[in-house]
């Protein structure tokens, strides 16, 4: 007979070692000649990105030893950080951005014994230099690679102290290293009339290069412009100028089909659609666009939070691989002339915005509620998919694992919101029959984002504990359209703050949930949601804030990136016609308004929420008598990667809820709580 225990307080064997040696996952694939390469987490070294190589063989081999970090801060959120190519006489050579000083490298993989040498600038003006999805081009014999050949890529060149003082273009980086000490070497292909590019994307006879564009005050989904250049021998793009998009339409990506057709993702008809163009329907009155699969009430594509991120990407055979789907996604074949689209089988439910391809095979990554992220490949000529790398391995008994229920509720003025339910469960245990159990709403980052459907083992910490998760996709998220996401149009801090609780007091009201016990969480954004929620909201007896916007004045105060330095100036308003929101929204304001006990977690070299939000926060916080703890961590910037962070932080997570709760537990520390 399975012992009945408390809720709150059954054994589990996943700790907080265990969930944060499996955070993070693969990502930013390619393929170097026949070989598949991506790169991967490792929380237990520093943190640090590595670069991976699947052989022909199948062997799999980690290719840069520590202290090497594969990672861009471009628009501090990176994007693709890495490049391969095969030189003449078959050898690979690779160049990547090295995280600490995020100069851009090259390295001879199959000559361990020459160390990667730099081949860019380091610049002590403000950020420095920057660099980001990179692009090999080699000599015509391919054989030296200190030759005439070259990397095109984003660069991000910071001009003064300020982190606005910021130009970005697309930039020519030479493989012989002259540019290693001179920045004069290196040639730019663009001008910078546009604050954010992406890397170039080069049509099949090499005559024209595309990319996307976009300025202040526009992120890159509220409205991008799509740029057509042509490529000259040694100068810069000729005859620039705008093809497609527009203030009020995203284009997420772009790429060219194999016969010279214009292919792009744009959300025009609400949903990020897969459209296609032929050069000579660019001029004025000319054949608009075809959406390539239209009428499907979906998403082909997604933010654009890094650069060089890829929702599909054509094969030689005219097909197209293609990630869609509303809420959770799936890798389909699109067959552009008859618009059939056939989904890869498999147990998959999110497909991360990678992909690759291989003559006739497309790799990507992808996971699901009962599987972490994994490198897969699909056949497309048998239709056979199968894991070629970072195979999940059940850690523990996938017995352990909560099963999630796609929920749908309802909020203010009847809108919908979506959420992913994951109740307490653990195969030892059963609860008393008299009690609810204790619920934790989890709000995502972003927060023109989403929460995935996939096996999270940090949920599961929790779920397997007896205290439930609710993640919920509120009004703004991404994968549901762009009336959806515009939601949140001037509305953060009310929209997100509503739909987290009307699915709190949903679960309470239907016996899921106990009201008593209830608690949210988040980060970056989902932090500044939490704050929200406690500050004008009791529907919660207390809260996790991690890394957080507490302040909008002094974020929209040079206290923030460049790249979401204006985001303000939608989820808001334009600050000079509403300078009053900014003050009367942020939970800095209002923090006489909290009687519930929270954790804040903060990194100590976080750029984008910085620390001294979190000290002003905790200044005001002073005298009020709130029970709360303060947690700093050096070392750790946006969004935690260190194995020991990510302990401390969810041990300190679970105390701070059983003591609110009322939850005897000893396996971890007890968090002190001040008032």
């Amino acid at each position: 007979m399975v012992p009945t225990g408390a809720y709150g307080t059954w054994p589990s064997p996943i700790d907080a070692t265990l969930a944060a040696s499996h955070d993070g996952h693969p990502d930013s694939v390619g393929v170097v000649g026949d070989e598949v390469w991506w790169t991967e987490p490792r929380p237990t070294e520093g943190g640090r990105r590595a670069l991976v190589r699947r052989r022909v063989d199948g062997g799999e081999e980690s290719v840069l030893p520590p202290p090497w970090n594969v990672r861009s801060r471009v628009i501090e959120y990176g994007g693709q950080p890495w490049a391969g190519a095969v030189r003449a006489d078959g050898a690979p050579l690779i160049v990547f951005v090295h995280f600490p000083d995020q100069r851009l490298y090259a390295y001879e993989p199959d000559a361990p014994e020459t160390a990667p040498r730099p081949l860019t600038p380091v610049s002590a003006v403000g950020g420095g230099l920057r660099w980001v999805d990179p692009q090999i081009r080699l000599d015509r014999d391919g054989a030296d690679p200190r030759g005439g050949g070259e990397v095109w890529c984003v660069l991000e060149e910071f001009t003064g102290p300020a982190p606005t003082d910021v130009r970005r273009v697309i930039a020519a980086v030479p493989l012989d290293g002259s540019a290693a000490e001179d920045r004069s070497a290196v040639r730019e292909l663009c001008d910078d009339r546009h604050r954010f590019v992406t890397g170039p994307r080069l049509s099949p006879d090499g005559r024209h290069a595309a990319w996307i564009a976009w300025d202040h005050p526009q992120m890159p989904w509220d409205g991008t412009v799509v740029m057509l250049g042509e490529v000259t021998a040694d100068g810069p793009f000729g005859a620039v100028r705008p093809v497609v998009g527009d203030t009020d339409e995203s284009v997420a990506q772009v790429d060219w089909a194999p016969d010279g057709s214009l292919l792009f993702l744009s959300d025009l008809g609400n949903w990020w659609e897969l459209q296609r163009v032929r050069l000579d329907a660019l001029a004025p009155g000319a054949v608009p666009s075809t959406s390539l699969c239209p009428g499907r009430g979906e998403e082909f594509g997604g933010p654009l939070w890094k650069i060089g991120l890829r929702w599909f990407h054509p094969l030689e055979n005219g097909l197209i691989a293609v990630i869609h789907g509303k809420g959770a996604t799936a890798l389909g074949i699109l067959d552009p002339e008859t618009g059939e689209l056939v989904d890869a089988a498999g147990p998959w439910t999110e497909w991360a915005s990678t992909l690759a391809v291989l003559g006739d095979r497309v790799i990507g990554v992808a996971a699901s509620p009962r599987s972490a992220a994994e490198v897969v490949e699909l056949d497309t000529c048998t239709g056979r998919t199968r894991v070629i790398g970072s195979p999940h391995d059940d850690p523990v008994d996938p017995a352990y694992y909560p099963e999630p229920q796609i929920r749908t509720f309802t909020g203010p003025d009847n809108r919908e919101i979506h959420a992913h339910i994951y109740p307490p469960h653990n195969p030892d245990r059963i609860a008393p029959d008299d009690e609810l159990p204790p619920f934790v709403v989890w709000a995502h980052g972003g927060p023109t984002g989403r929460a995935p459907l996939v096996l999270d083992l940090e949920i599961a910490y929790f779920t397997s504990r007896g205290i439930g998760v609710a993640e919920v996709n509120y009004g703004g998220s991404t994968g549901y359209g762009r009336e959806y996401r515009d939601r949140l149009r001037e509305q953060w801090g009310v929209v997100d703050v509503e739909d987290c609780a009307a699915v709190a007091e949903a679960l309470a009201a239907e016996g899921t949930a106990d009201p008593a016990r209830l608690a949210i969480r988040g980060g970056s954004a989902g932090g500044w949601t939490a704050a929200a929620s406690l500050t004008t909201t009791d529907v919660y007896a207390c809260g996790t804030i991690i890394y957080p916007v507490l302040d909008l004045l002094g974020w929209a105060a040079d206290e923030t990136h460049d790249f979401e330095s204006q985001y303000l100036e939608s989820l808001i308003g334009p600050i000079a016609d509403v300078p009053g929101r900014y003050r009367e929204r942020s939970p800095l304001h209002h923090v006489d308004q909290i009687d519930t006990p929270f954790l804040l977690l903060q990194g100590l070299d976080d750029v984008i929420c910085p620390p001294v939000q979190c000290e002003r926060f905790l200044a005001q916080t002073a005298g009020h008598g709130i029970p709360h703890a303060y947690i700093a961590f050096e070392g750790e910037g946006h969004g935690f990667r260190r194995a020991d962070t990510m302990v401390r932080a969810l041990e300190a997570e679970l105390s701070l809820y059983a003591q609110t709760f009322g939850i005897a537990r000893h396996d971890v520390p007890l968090l002190e709580l001040k008032k």
